[in-house]
């Protein structure tokens, strides 16, 4: 990925409101804030524009974060009409100053972004299914190119929908392979850049520690991870069948636990060192 220089904007001076993004000879710019605020959004200048739109929240019946992508050629007439969706509590959408995207342009993002959601895998993709729009050689490449830039845009934005975790592996070139072991089960993973990778083919013991019902944070971790089919079981152990990213080494340990574990202490290299002796030399 290109580098790039950014112009983030506070226009409340608060990071979690009314915000704006731009990139530096980049025509596109992008919006975000919070629901809370939809109506001053929606009055800004750039909701007249064309554009594609990403509203992100959880979803009830699964708890998992979930997104709904959009393309409209007018941004406040389209999003309106997603008020009834009770799902969301955050809106970014991106449009280009220089209003040169056409309706299959915004048709071919769509398609696209929903195409590349589903593959990342990070949040449940609330559109039905992606419209998407065949363009031109030349259109198709210079929407590619606004494509990788609305990429750099939304994890500054606070939306990583789009990061999917196996881009992550290049990472594990450069941070070392750790094992987490217990009851002869082992899973291995790494620290990335969003958060520490479980791999796929790690081991996870079959049922939780009797502490779990006074802390029930493991237990309700590894339901999600089974509803969502991270983890199968298997005769005697549960099986991480993709790679699955985790908030810290801690609360990957305590799934594959069962349990409470300190993910500093239960991450070892293949020498036997700890993530928190590698972490302090």
């Amino acid at each position: 990925m290109e580098t790039a220089t950014l112009k983030l904007f506070l226009a409340k001076g608060d990071p979690k409101r009314l915000r704006t993004a731009e990139i530096s000879n980049w025509t596109g710019k992008a919006v975000a804030g919070p629901r809370s605020e939809l109506d001053g959004i929606l009055t800004r200048e750039e909701a007249l524009h064309s554009g594609i739109y990403f509203l992100t929240g959880t979803d009830p019946d699964t708890g998992k974060d979930a997104v709904y992508i959009g393309e409209a050629e007018v941004i406040r007439d389209r999003v309106k009409a997603h008020l009834e969706k009770d799902f969301w509590h955050s809106i970014a959408f991106v449009i280009s100053k220089d209003e040169n995207l056409t309706k299959a342009h915004i048709r071919y993002l769509e398609g696209r972004l929903i195409n590349q959601a589903e593959e990342a895998g990070r949040a449940l993709v609330r559109n039905g299914q992606a419209s998407g729009s065949k363009l031109p050689e030349s259109d198709r490449e210079d929407m590619e190119v606004f494509l990788a830039r609305i990429h750099q845009l939304l994890p500054v934005l606070g939306a990583d929908f789009l990061v999917p975790v196996v881009s992550h592996r290049r990472e594990a070139k450069k941070a070392p392979t750790l094992l987490c072991e217990i009851k002869g089960l082992v899973a291995r993973g790494f620290q990335g850049i969003g958060g520490f990778v479980v791999l796929k083919g790690s081991q996870a013991v079959l049922y939780e520690r009797p502490s779990t019902e006074q802390y029930p944070y493991a237990r309700s971790i590894r339901q999600r991870l089974l509803q969502d089919g991270t983890l199968v079981t298997k005769e005697k152990f549960l099986e991480f069948v993709k790679d699955s990213e985790f908030t810290s080494p801690s609360a990957a340990a305590c799934v594959i636990h069962g349990g409470q574990a300190n993910g500093l202490l239960a991450w070892k290299s293949d020498e036997g060192r700890s993530l928190k002796e590698l972490e302090s030399d």
